[in-house]
């Protein structure tokens, strides 16, 4: 079966100039491959600038990726932004982290749900595009009565569910999830995962879900990538991923988990910053910060491989297994 997207070597990095005026190559995603199938989510986790929000915007074609090939539903995504890329885009929506900033302040939240069928041209149908609207309104349990309200007049729980409204007025099969709860109060945030994962039973679609919170991944993922430094160094399921992680890296985030009654767990502490991606280190990009880095990981670029069944870990500290073995 085709998968409903498939990401393919991608990469992309900007032009730096220096103090002196020398041109510099900033890699912001170096090498990623994954895919995600219709009705899944794929949780990407990582420290802020490790690529996981550029990763995004590479996958809806908001910005031109510098190698590599991406796929939705069997046709390719680039970031023309030509009729086939405005037909694709309205199967692929995004939920932004700042759901004010998201939203236009000067328009009723009503008509911003309804706006992007009218941009898209799908004023006609069963449903007129307000019916449309509220009934999207009340799919993510807000009142009909909310419908006329401006942006700052909703908290911002209520906020981040128009966003998803807007979201889903098109009936997209893919939604990329850039941190949707991290502006939002915890109790908040835990009902918009909930209303998150509702929806998808409701309607079917995939999540591509990016967040710094491992605990929230765990809960709504089916499989998780960690970044670092712009590539993926560990992936697979959620619980195999945080009850045993292959990656020193991983490990350290798991160790950073907050837990009830397991006061005896060590915390891993990483010594350092993460490396500067302009001027990335020789070898595995992580042994800079890794407690048991070798020679071979000062000098060699281990490759994301596989390490078990369904899971994959680019580090030379762990052992590769056979794709049969793993499959076995």
């Amino acid at each position: 079966m085709t998968p409903l997207l498939n990401v393919r070597d991608l990469a992309c990095r900007y032009r730096v100039t220096g103090k002196r005026g020398e041109t510099h190559w900033l890699h912001a995603v170096d090498g990623v491959n994954f895919t995600l199938d219709a009705g899944r989510t794929l949780g990407v986790v990582g420290e802020s600038g490790c690529g996981k929000s550029t990763t995004a915007k590479l996958v809806l074609g908001l910005q031109p990726a510098s190698r590599g090939r991406i796929t939705f539903a069997g046709e390719p995504v680039s970031a023309t932004r030509d009729s086939h890329w405005r037909a694709m885009r309205r199967r692929m929506q995004m939920v932004h982290q700042d759901p004010l900033a998201a939203l236009d302040r000067r328009l009723t939240v009503g008509e911003q749900v309804i706006e992007p069928l009218i941009i898209h041209g799908l004023k006609g149908g069963p449903q007129t595009p307000r019916e449309r609207a509220l009934a999207l309104f009340d799919a993510v349990g807000l009142r009909a009565a909310m419908f006329e309200r401006y942006p700052h007049e909703l908290s911002g729980g209520q906020r981040q569910r128009v966003v998803l409204a807007r979201a889903l007025v098109l009936d997209p099969e893919l939604v990329v999830c850039d941190e949707p709860i991290s502006a939002l109060d915890v109790s908040v945030a835990a009902q918009v995962i909930n209303l998150l994962q509702d929806l998808q039973g409701r309607f079917g679609m995939a999540y591509l879900f990016i967040s710094h919170d491992l605990k929230v991944v765990r809960q709504i993922a089916d499989e998780v990538a960690v970044m670092y430094l712009g590539r993926i160094v560990e992936q697979g399921a959620p619980d195999d991923l945080f009850h045993t992680p292959a990656h020193p890296y991983t490990e350290a985030l798991v160790s950073a988990i907050p837990t009830v009654g397991q006061r005896d767990r060590k915390r891993i502490v990483l010594a350092g910053d993460p490396p500067n991606p302009v001027d990335r280190p020789a070898g595995c990009a992580f042994h800079p910060r890794c407690p048991r880095a070798t020679a071979i990981c000062r000098s060699e670029v281990p490759p994301l491989r596989p390490v078990a069944e369904g899971r994959l870990a680019a580090c030379h500290l762990v052992p590769a297994v056979s794709a049969r073995s793993a499959a076995a």
